[in-house]
């Protein structure tokens, strides 16, 4: 297996760090298609951060959350020390440089889970990053796949307890700088039509490469012309994509049989919609999902790259995005298939529909 290194994304990573050299003041979103490579650019710049910020990131993606316990205990990492233990706040944080969740003693843990209020952690951290400011550090949270949490309730729905706190860490306090990641473009959405947010958030897109970023990925580890075409022609600039083809002897192989998998996919899906049905909750109600409204906006894409938002219905258009088919920019009122491969294997089916 070849090791795969990190590739251009200089727009968007100075589009960051521009955030970062200022003081906080809006929380930023950022968005893009399934695999598009936002967890692996927000890595990259942990790394390459210099020592005056303290990263503390949350990747929520692999979390159990299913209560407000399970959420407050992946945002924590609980310090055990080796030699002294640290009591107070400032001897926390004087050994931390970058972290991976927020530290904390086993004093401060049995504070954060009293009476299991959201206020609880969310003092705790702001007395925490305080105190990581008085240091001469600037704080950066960092929480990846947030939208895990969205029908998490504590006295109602965590996500705008949350959001709350994030305002206030930012916009309000001007303490830490805050980013959220996500690929799910239904939460997406929902947060950009929030009206608390109105005015308090920017948005980041991390999308696929472009043709030119594309061809200049794969120069590296030196595609022939042919495989470069295949390349593009099936997978786009899709980066777990073009990995897969990295790692393949057989290039064109490797890509047609991914398309070929990914066909079957989309058949078997419709398949079963067709002959069994299948529903969608939409704000509390279960919504019928139909065939022909389906295959009606599927068809489409045969000759569209992208669709507007407005032109499918909202049963279609939400089911089509949560099965990860089609990729919705609530921004520019867009949708498209979540990959070139999507979308070919979606002209592919269309061809006998």
């Amino acid at each position: 297996m070849r090791s795969i290194e990190f590739h251009n994304r200089e727009k968007e990573i100075n589009a960051i760090r521009n955030i970062l050299n200022t003081d906080p003041t809006l929380i930023t979103f950022i968005y893009g298609p399934i695999n598009s490579g936002k967890t692996e650019l927000i890595n990259h710049l942990i790394k390459q951060l210099p020592e005056e910020y303290v990263v503390f990131y949350i990747n929520l993606r692999t979390k159990l959350l299913a209560s407000y316990d399970e959420f407050v205990e992946s945002l924590f990492e609980l310090e055990i020390a080796e030699t002294r233990r640290k009591e107070t706040l400032k001897e926390l944080v004087s050994s931390i440089t970058k972290a991976a969740g927020i530290p904390i003693t086993p004093e401060f843990r049995d504070y954060v889970f009293k009476d299991k209020k959201p206020k609880n952690a969310f003092s705790y951290i702001i007395k925490l990053f305080e105190v990581v400011k008085e240091s001469g550090h600037q704080p950066v949270l960092i929480l990846d796949e947030l939208q895990k949490i969205s029908d998490l309730k504590v006295d109602g729905l965590l996500i705008y307890e949350l959001f709350n706190f994030f305002i206030d860490l930012t916009k309000e306090k001007h303490l830490a700088h805050v980013f959220v990641a996500t690929s799910d473009s239904l939460f997406l959405e929902s947060i950009y039509n929030e009206a608390m947010l109105q005015e308090r958030c920017r948005y980041l897109q991390v999308d696929d490469f472009d043709n030119q970023t594309t061809l200049k990925f794969l120069d590296t580890y030196t595609f022939s012309d042919t495989d470069k075409d295949v390349a593009w022609n099936y997978c786009g600039g899709k980066p777990v994509c073009l990995v897969e083809l990295v790692n393949s002897e057989n290039r064109e192989e490797k890509a047609r049989g991914m398309f070929i998998f990914r066909t079957g996919e989309l058949e078997t899906r419709l398949k079963l919609v067709k002959e069994l049905g299948d529903e969608i909750t939409i704000g509390g109600r279960r919504c019928d999902v139909h065939y022909e409204k389906l295959v009606n906006a599927l068809k489409m894409f045969v000759s569209r790259d992208e669709v507007g938002m407005n032109e499918v219905d909202e049963v279609t258009k939400r089911y089509l995005v949560k099965t990860n088919i089609l990729f919705v920019d609530p921004l520019r009122k867009m949708m498209k298939p979540q990959s070139k491969l999507n979308l070919r294997a979606i002209r592919e089916v269309m061809k006998e529909t």
